[in-house]
């Protein structure tokens, strides 16, 4: 993998050579080169990598996903910082089926960076929140779960958020038991 600024050098070198074609007079060539040129713009700020690998996830191709983010050796030098929040938010989603602190470092680290989208922040907030609950610390669950529901305009965790909020009830509430399993009293 190499570095991001490459692409925002091959772009300054191709709309260099599209204005040599324009003095030429080769106004399509130019044109096209131009067009050309915002392929590498679209690519510096959305990694094609990661593009691939949100189609893999798409799909559950849990291990292809992660075959294309192994492509990026060095997310520091290779990401924009979004997309180095992206990068390791692919990786806390993978991570989660497996093991779950690690995964709870992958979101945190997502959310350090940043994501562009706020339905993506109030899925990793979801996760974190369910990876707090389990860990038995519920005010910290209760909180994110919280942020989790402002982030999500469009309600499209609502149900999830529903089902954590519900499950977080029945785990607080006191195990009563009136006589268990008793056959009945013998007179």
């Amino acid at each position: 993998m190499y570095n991001k600024n490459i692409k925002l050098v091959i772009t300054a070198l191709i709309i260099a050579y599209a204005v040599y074609q324009f003095t030429e007079g080769y106004i399509g060539n130019g044109i096209m080169f131009i067009l050309l040129s915002t392929i590498f713009v679209f690519l510096y700020f959305k990694n094609e990598f990661i593009l691939l690998a949100f189609l893999r996830l798409r799909k559950q191709d849990f291990v292809g996903a992660k075959k294309w983010l192994d492509m990026i050796k060095n997310p520091s030098s290779a990401l924009v910082k979004k997309q180095e929040g992206y990068y390791n938010y692919l990786h806390g989603i993978m991570v989660s089926q497996t093991n779950m602190n690690e995964a709870e470092k992958y979101f945190k680290k997502a959310l350090s960076f940043g994501l562009a989208m706020d339905h993506d922040m109030a899925m990793a907030k979801l996760n974190l929140a369910g990876i707090a609950f389990s860990k038995r610390r519920p005010q910290e669950a209760k909180m994110l779960l919280n942020e989790a529901q402002k982030l999500d305009k469009r309600n499209m965790l609502a149900d999830q958020i529903k089902m954590m909020k519900d499950s977080m009830k029945k785990a607080q509430m006191p195990n009563q038991h009136y006589g268990g399993n008793r056959q009945g009293r013998r007179r």
